[in-house]
């Protein structure tokens, strides 16, 4: 097949066919397409965009450029959840384990941090001794034996998305809502789950800044599962300001703990139960109103902390530092910064709560940066908190002094104050099914 001829139908906005679509993720994976030839098919599909059986078709097209999950070995329905990215996002920690306590199977791969969002496989490694590699018999008992298993994405999984998304990286391309939506949908198809819950977020802290661009991505992501034959729902949910009040590795894993005991913070417990329960409709185990009760049970009763603890512990964790979460890593210096005015939270900027995050040393720069488990933000205030000057407004985390007089300036050039409270945004914006 000539490749040029291909790309000169995208070029004149022309649609391809699967054929030609499979060349070229193919193309990408075993670099048999010259990196120049598929930067111009990547700019010529995001000026002349995709339709949605061409998205659906280079979505499967990528997954099946490498390794495709055999789940097959896993009894009962196999779910999966996927956040598009946010600050203080801490949900797979209690819907993977509500799930589970509802008799789903949670066959899970995550990823890490990097830039201001924190990643699930980084807070679960800050428990002493998870092990977050396993190997795919190890993966397949760990989820029947515990109902689920948290695990780092396989090397071989989507070799196709990982060209092409470092290209678009640096071809400014990023933003194409196709290319996004294949992007995700190609690594949670290869990851072989029957049924899919996708967070889709929105606001300052997300990559859709408005619940417009959230929910078109939300769209395409529920057109390709439907096309792939899988089951798939989106919640767009607002991330205009950290979800709950921990930001960063070890301090998510208390804050997602407190949920799982019962307390924590509400709007982290009702983003996380919308999921779980959206999850469990998917799965076949009943109503939405069914499902919401049955995920509240399984949170209130404990056996969500329950299978928690189990798949810590299969996972060569140690549970106790669950069951006592003052185990857990502890930074040596901790800094209350204070409010410099007296007024309402108006803005709390995520995405620079996030970047702050990094600064002390619980993010990283670039994929080979090391993390320090035990740096973070705890948030003693929020947008729509009246403060007093001089009243806390957070808890600053981190291993050295020095990183504090710039961590405090970016932490309070986040927010913004007025005399008048603001006009809080919804915490669910919406679902597509």
């Amino acid at each position: 097949m000539d490749f040029l001829s291909i790309l000169r139908k995208k070029r004149d906005g022309l649609p391809l066919t699967k054929e030609e679509l499979c060349f070229f993720a193919n193309g990408a994976a075993d670099g048999s397409i010259p990196l120049y030839q598929l930067s111009a098919m990547l700019m010529a599909m995001y000026l002349n965009g995709l339709d949605a059986r061409e998205t659906a078709d280079l979505t499967l097209a990528m997954a099946h450029s490498g390794d495709m999950a055999d789940l097959s070995g896993i009894d009962g329905v196999k779910g999966d959840k996927h956040s598009t990215g946010g600050v203080g996002d801490k949900t797979t920690l209690i819907v993977a384990p509500v799930a589970a306590a509802c008799g789903v199977k949670m066959a899970k791969m995550s990823g890490r941090g990097l830039g201001h969002t924190g990643g699930t496989i980084d807070k679960l490694e800050s428990i002493p001794g998870f092990q977050t590699s396993l190997s795919r018999e190890k993966f397949i008992s760990v989820v029947n034996e515990t109902g689920l298993c948290v695990v780092g994405a396989s090397g071989d999984l989507c070799p196709a998305d990982k060209e092409l998304y470092a290209l678009r990286d640096v071809t400014e391309t990023v933003s194409s809502i196709p290319l996004i939506a294949s992007s995700i949908m190609s690594k949670k198809l290869a990851g072989g789950a029957d049924c899919i819950v996708l967070d889709v977020k929105c606001g300052s802290g997300a990559f859709m800044k408005t619940e417009a661009e959230a929910r078109k991505l939300a769209a395409a992501m529920v057109e390709i599962g439907k096309r792939a034959g899988r089951r798939v729902a989106a919640v767009l949910t607002n991330m205009d300001l950290p979800l709950g009040c921990a930001v960063g590795n070890a301090v998510e894993v208390q804050e997602a703990v407190a949920v799982l005991n019962g307390k924590g913070p509400d709007d982290l417990r009702t983003v996380a139960l919308t999921l779980a329960s959206t999850l469990l409709v998917l799965c076949g185990k009943g109503t939405k109103e069914a499902c919401e009760a049955m995920a509240r049970e399984a949170l209130d009763s404990g056996k969500a902390k329950q299978a928690f603890e189990r798949m810590v512990e299969a996972q060569g964790g140690d549970a106790d530092y669950i069951r006592d979460q003052e185990r857990l890593p502890k930074a040596k210096v901790s800094y209350t910064l204070q409010a410099p005015q007296t007024g309402y939270i108006t803005v709390m900027d995520a995405e620079a709560i996030g970047r702050v995050c990094v600064l002390l040393g619980a993010g990283r720069h670039t994929k080979e940066d090391a993390i320090d488990p035990a740096a973070g933000i705890l948030l003693l205030k929020k947008t729509g908190d009246f403060v007093k000057s001089g009243e806390p407004l957070a808890t600053l985390l981190c291993e050295d002094e020095a990183l504090l007089k710039e961590a405090e300036r970016a932490f309070l050039a986040a927010l913004r104050f007025s005399d008048t409270p603001p006009e809080l945004i919804p915490l669910i914006l919406g679902t597509v099914e």
